[in-house]
């Protein structure tokens, strides 16, 4: 663990702009960059392209990378593209729902070894609908992992979908969600999509411009995943995290909700405040 004090990076998914401000009249690329960067991240999450790294550039936004996988064959060069436009962290999303578990350890094997030939930052997400869609599952690839070659998984763990797995109310949430730590600690990557026990994705503020009692009561539990991460190795003492947030279009949204990247920006500012309260003497 560095001695230094550790640093936190609050990174914008581009996937939170889809149809902003409107289906027919959404931003483009260079248009979305900027609107980050005046926002206040200090990066952006996003699939690699020529075009995003020269906007990158631009604006002086780091980056982290993400792709989805199956095929081994393909880890090498999606991985490579995600270094290229200069990622610090890469988030993998990997097989199926229905990848039997021990074909998904074999190919999270496979893909960390092709992140320790590139020297990348892979981390595996716990997500639905992939081969980690629900704790059990991403506990005995992490496991497996563990066992085949002696090391900790890095992942990120997206807590809202084993939030609503799980059924949790507020009180359980660090409790219930927290149960692997060394899973977060030796990470560096976090998504933190404001959620409750029963919604992957909760609205940050009302329609009177105040935060919503959901907001109000997922925000103990991002002090404690922080405090948690800070307890830890702290890898490369740098903490990378995600507010994110799910467009209308995806699902996630709900049209009569506050737009979703307006949101996306009170989130970030409490988050910010959450961290600063908890990094102040972090243990070790």
């Amino acid at each position: 663990m560095s001695d230094a004090a550790p640093e936190i990076r609050f990174i914008a998914n581009l996937w939170t702009l889809v149809e902003h401000p409107s289906a027919g009249d959404e931003w483009s690329l260079a248009e979305k960059v900027g609107a980050v960067k005046e926002a206040g991240f200090d990066g952006i999450n996003h699939r690699a392209s020529a075009e995003l790294q020269v906007l990158l550039e631009e604006h002086g936004l780091e980056f982290s990378g993400l792709f989805d996988a199956n095929d081994p064959s393909e880890y090498a060069d999606l991985i490579r593209t995600q270094l290229e436009c200069g990622s610090s962290t890469i988030n993998v999303q990997l097989c199926d729902h229905d990848t039997p578990v021990e074909e998904a350890i074999e190919k999270t094997i496979l893909l960390m070894e092709e992140d320790a030939r590139q020297n990348a930052n892979v981390h595996l997400e716990v997500h639905r609908d992939t081969c980690t869609e629900t704790p059990e599952k991403a506990y005995a690839i992490a496991d497996g992992y563990r066992q085949a070659t002696g090391r900790i998984l890095r992942m990120n763990v997206d807590h809202s979908h084993p939030a609503i797995i799980k059924h949790l109310g507020p009180a359980d949430f660090a409790g219930r969600l927290l149960d692997r730590p060394e899973l977060l600690q030796h990470s560096n990557l976090l998504h933190c999509r404001p959620f409750n026990g029963h919604h992957c994705q909760i609205p940050v503020t009302d329609s009177e411009g105040g935060f919503t009692r959901e907001f109000l009561d997922y925000l103990p539990f991002v002090e404690a995943a922080f405090a948690c991460w800070l307890e830890g190795p702290r890898p490369h003492n740098v903490l990378w995290v995600v507010p994110e947030l799910g467009p209308v279009a995806s699902g996630y949204g709900i049209s009569t909700w506050p737009p979703v990247w307006e949101d996306c920006i009170v989130a970030l500012g409490e988050m910010r405040k959450a961290w600063e309260r908890v990094a102040v003497n972090p243990a070790g």
